[in-house]
C-alpha cells in the first residue's frame, strides 16, 4: 500500500541508487534537491534505464516511474512490461522504479522532478487526493478521450472513476485495488481458545481479554513508519461513524469535533492497550510475522499482508490465517488504488499512452494483480486467476461502498496527511485525545480539505 506497500521486506534492486531525502521535505513542494537516480531496476543501459532494446533508437520509448521493487509487485511490473513489449516491440521501456520507504522515497524523487519540469512519461500515484494534488498543481493531462476510445467508462466502478476525476475530467488509470479494512487472525490460536473473529468493537475487546489472560498478545502493531498507526485509526474511525460521515469528514463537511471522531479515538486508545510493547521498533511486516508465528493473535493491515503471508511466509489461507473486515465495516471497502496518469510535458507521450492502454486492459490487470497480491480495478476480471481471499475481495469490491484511505493518500491532501502522521506519533505515546483533535483541526486549517 501500497501498497502501494511492498509485499515482504523491500529489496533494493540492483542498479538503483538514490539520495535519501529529509523527512522534513513537504511532498510536492518546490524544493531543489540533488537526487542521483542513475539506473532503474534490472539491467542498466547507456541511457540510464532498463530498456526492451538497449541498442534501439531512443526516439520511441517510455519511462515508467514507480516504487514497485518489493517481492510480488516487482514481478507484477515485469509482467506488465513484458505484455507491453509484446504489443509494442518498437518502444523501449525505461523502468525507473525507486526502492524503499513504502513509496516515500519515490514520491520525494518524483516531487523534485515534477517541480523541475522534468516529469517521467507516467508515474505511480494513489487515486484520490494524492493524484489530485498534481492535478491542482496543473501538472496532469485529462484522459477522457482514452477512456472513451478504450471503452473503460463502464469497466471501473463509478466511485473509483470519481476518485481519479475532477470537474468532469479523468486523470488516472487504476491498475490495482487493495483493501485497507482487514483484520487478520491466527486461526490456530482462535481455534485453541474457541474465539470468534470480531464483528464489533465489543467483540474485539472480549476476544482481546481472553487472549491477554492466556499470555497471547491480542493485537500486533508495527508503527515504526507511523502510517501503520494512522491506518489502524482510520479503520476504527470508519467502523465508528460509518461511510457517509467518514466521507463528509474528508470533504470538510463534518467537524473533527464531531462526537463520533472522539469516540473513535477513545476506542483506538483502548485498543493500543492490547498491542505488543515493541510496536514502535517494528514495521508492518514484523507485526504480520508476530501473527504468523503465533506470538500475537490479530493484526489490522491492508490486504498486501495476504501476499506476505502466502508468498513470503508460505502460509495457507483459511488454514494458518483467516480474515474478516475490521469491526463495524462489514459493508465498506477501504480502497487503496495505484493509478498512472499522463503528466504535462511528458517527453514520450505516445509511449505513455500506449503503456496506459496496457495498464487499463483486462489482460494487463490480470497479468499484474495475481503476482502483486492485489485485485484488479476492472469489474470484468477473470476470477479463476485469483486465490480464495482475492476472489472474496473481488466480490466485495463490486457491491460494497468504496471509501478512501487517509493513511495512503486517497482521502486528504499530502500536507494534511503529513501533519496527521506527526500528530499520531505523539498521540500513540501520550493518548491525549483533545490535543490530537486540536491538531487535526489545525492541520485542516493549514491544508484545507475539499
Amino acid at each position: 500500500m501500497g501498497s502501494s506497500v511492498p509485499l515482504g521486506k523491500s529489496r533494493i534492486d540492483e542498479g538503483v541508487q538514490f539520495v535519501k531525502l529529509s523527512k522534513a521535505l513537504k511532498w510536492g513542494s518546490a524544493v531543489a534537491v540533488a537526487v542521483a537516480l542513475t539506473t532503474a531496476c534490472g539491467t542498466s543501459s547507456s541511457n540510464g534505464g532498463n530498456t526492451s532494446n538497449s541498442s534501439g533508437s531512443s526516439a520511441k520509448k517510455v519511462e515508467i516511474f514507480s516504487w514497485w521493487t518489493g517481492a510480488g509487485e516487482a514481478d507484477g511490473l515485469q509482467a506488465l512490461i513484458k505484455l507491453f513489449q509484446n504489443q509494442n516491440p518498437d518502444i523501449q521501456v525505461q523502468n525507473s522504479a525507486v526502492a524503499g520507504g513504502a513509496g516515500t522515497n519515490a514520491k520525494q524523487v518524483l516531487a523534485t522532478r515534477m517541480n523541475a519540469n522534468n516529469p517521467p512519461d507516467t508515474f505511480q500515484v494513489h487515486a484520490g487526493a494524492e493524484l489530485m494534488s498534481w492535478v491542482d498543481a496543473g501538472k496532469m493531462q485529462p484522459l477522457n478521450d482514452l477512456y472513451q476510445q478504450e471503452g473503460w467508462n463502464d469497466k471501473f466502478p463509478k466511485q473509483l472513476i470519481d476518485m481519479v476525476s475532477k470537474d468532469g475530467q479523468i486523470y488516472g488509470v487504476p491498475v490495482d485495488i487493495h483493501r485497507g479494512n482487514v483484520l487478520w487472525y491466527n486461526k490456530k490460536i482462535f481455534d485453541q481458545y474457541h474465539l470468534t473473529p470480531p464483528k464489533t468493537f465489543d467483540d474485539f475487546f472480549k476476544d482481546a481479554d481472553v487472549l491477554k489472560a492466556h499470555g497471547v498478545t491480542p493485537l500486533a502493531l508495527g508503527d515504526k513508519d507511523t502510517w501503520e498507526a494512522t491506518m489502524l485509526w482510520e479503520d476504527v474511525l470508519l467502523g465508528t461513524i460509518g461511510a457517509d460521515k467518514y466521507d463528509q469528514l474528508w470533504q470538510g463537511k463534518l467537524s473533527f469535533d464531531d462526537p463520533g471522531v472522539k469516540q473513535s479515538l477513545e476506542t483506538f486508545k483502548k485498543m493500543l492497550q492490547y498491542v505488543n510493547s515493541d510496536h514502535a521498533s517494528l514495521v508492518w511486516q514484523d507485526a504480520s510475522q508476530l501473527v504468523a508465528n503465533g506470538k500475537a493473535a490479530m493484526n489490522v493491515m491492508g490486504d498486501w499482508a495476504k501476499g506476505y503471508f502466502t508468498t513470503d511466509l508460505h502460509l495457507k489461507p483459511n488454514v494458518d490465517f483467516g480474515w474478516v473486515t475490521t469491526p463495524g465495516t462489514d459493508s465498506d471497502f477501504m480502497v487503496i488504488s495505484d493509478t498512472f496518469g499522463l503528466p504535462k510535458g511528458a517527453p514520450h507521450q505516445d509511449g505513455a499512452i500506449a503503456f496506459l492502454k496496457v495498464l487499463g486492459s483486462q489482460a494487463g490487470q490480470d497479468a499484474f494483480n495475481p503476482l502483486k497480491g492485489s485485485i484488479p480495478a476492472r469489474l470484468d476480471a477473470d476470477t479463476s486467476k485469483y486465490d480464495v481471499y482475492s476472489q472474496s475481495a473481488i466480490a466485495d469490491f463490486k457491491k460494497d461502498s468504496l471509501t478512501p484511505s487517509l493513511a495512503h493518500g486517497s482521502a486528504a491532501n499530502p500536507g494534511f496527511l503529513d501533519a496527521v502522521n506527526q500528530a499520531m506519533q505523539v498521540f500513540v505515546s501520550n493518548g491525549d485525545i483533545n490535543s490530537f483533535i486540536t491538531q487535526l483541526k489545525s492541520a485542516a486549517d493549514q491544508n484545507p480539505l475539499s
